[in-house]
């Protein structure tokens, strides 16, 4: 049985649970666990009676010799549940390649601040993205330190190492830019309509035109466009596991929006739903109820890697800029910029939760928003 307890702390009260965890086989002592940090009494009973049916079926036989991928599958058989099937696949993906195999066959609590310090600067030399990393192997420390499996939490103060990347020049940022320049949009959608497919055409005009991520465009419907409005409505995402395409909300509330269309997009739109609606009718045998904008010849969903593919095969035979998928979401922002937008505006167009993003791509506008402030500073002068 577990007794229960309030107790006070600097964020105000909690609770915290006691109980008997059996005889330790190695000493051959009765043992206790307290499990505490509960915002209520409710929480803490709750895991008290997950924890008594982890010792009836012999999960928990002793905290001190667990390993960190032992603590991992606990705390992951619980988070798993409350995620969907794309951030799962993420994470599982992180912990596999790049945690586990530095944390999972270690004693948790054996594991120090300076191990935790040495993995992070490992990781950081090899990926950009070392800081996600340390988000979800910190997730597993804390969920041991909240179920007494270990009493310090040794990813809490690891800091991450500044990437070579922040140190370059301006020159060689801007040799590695990620966006396109207004003419070097034009020369693509140019090239783009006359050498592949208006299907793949207007996918990458849509992209350029209204900024979205490629997964919400392979999502679409036509249900989504509404051509007497002039708008689209972006609200759900695709997304591809095990040989299924899933349709699903996006990450955030920010995502689901509705923007505006200009002219030249709905005529391009309307044009290839006339010729879709052509190619799907002359298609025997195969019945297209989806009602999807861009689809495969069979009527199944794009793959997620086919708009990257296209794109590189043209930036290569014409010896583009190279940019990426995501590379062409920036442009809109940037374009938007330059055509005078505001940041909020920018944000709610792009969907961006966070209005850091948005002032992150500001920072990283063109060229051509530079020399135009230097041209408008001499304009007033001269005035």
């Amino acid at each position: 049985m577990a007794s229960f307890q309030k107790y006070s702390t600097k964020q105000g009260q909690l609770w915290l649970f006691k109980m008997d965890t059996g005889i330790n086989a190695q000493t051959g002592k009765r043992t206790s666990t307290t499990r505490r940090g509960f915002k209520t009494k409710k929480e803490a009973q709750a895991a008290a009676v997950k924890l008594e049916q982890e010792l009836e079926n012999g999960l928990l036989i002793n905290n001190n010799n667990f390993t960190y991928e032992e603590v991992f599958k606990q705390w992951y058989s619980n988070h798993c549940k409350t995620i969907k099937v794309s951030t799962k696949k993420t994470i599982e993906s992180k912990f596999k390649t790049h945690i586990l195999p530095r944390f999972g066959k270690l004693k948790i609590k054996d594991i120090s601040k300076t191990y935790c310090q040495k993995m992070i600067n490992e990781i950081a030399d090899t990926i950009a993205s070392a800081n996600d990393i340390k988000i979800q192997a910190n997730q597993v420390f804390k969920f041991a330190l909240k179920m007494d499996i270990i009493t310090k939490n040794p990813m809490e103060h690891v800091s991450i190492p500044k990437q070579q990347s922040d140190l370059l020049s301006d020159e060689t940022e801007a040799n590695e830019r990620n966006y396109w320049t207004k003419e070097e949009i034009k020369q693509f959608l140019e090239i783009t309509k006359k050498e592949i497919s208006y299907r793949d055409h207007s996918l990458f005009h849509l992209l350029i035109y209204t900024g979205a991520r490629k997964g919400e465009l392979l999502a679409l419907t036509w249900n989504d466009i509404d051509f007497e409005a002039a708008t689209i409505r972006l609200a759900k995402t695709l997304f591809h596991n095990e040989g299924e395409f899933i349709i699903q909300t996006p990450k955030t509330a920010k995502s689901k929006r509705l923007i505006s269309l200009d002219g030249q997009t709905l005529r391009l739109l309307k044009q290839w739903r006339i010729r879709q609606k052509e190619a799907n009718m002359a298609v025997i045998n195969i019945i297209v109820d989806n009602n999807m904008v861009f689809t495969r010849d069979d009527g199944n969903p794009l793959r997620l890697a086919y708009p990257n593919e296209k794109l590189n095969t043209v930036i290569k035979k014409h010896n583009l800029h190279p940019i990426t998928i995501h590379g062409l979401r920036h442009t809109h922002a940037s374009l938007l910029f330059e055509a005078g937008a505001s940041i909020k505006e920018v944000q709610e167009r792009l969907g961006h939760e966070d209005i850091k993003t948005t002032m992150n791509i500001y920072t990283h506008v063109t060229d051509t928003i530079r020399e135009q402030t230097a041209t408008k500073f001499q304009r007033y002068l001269e005035l």
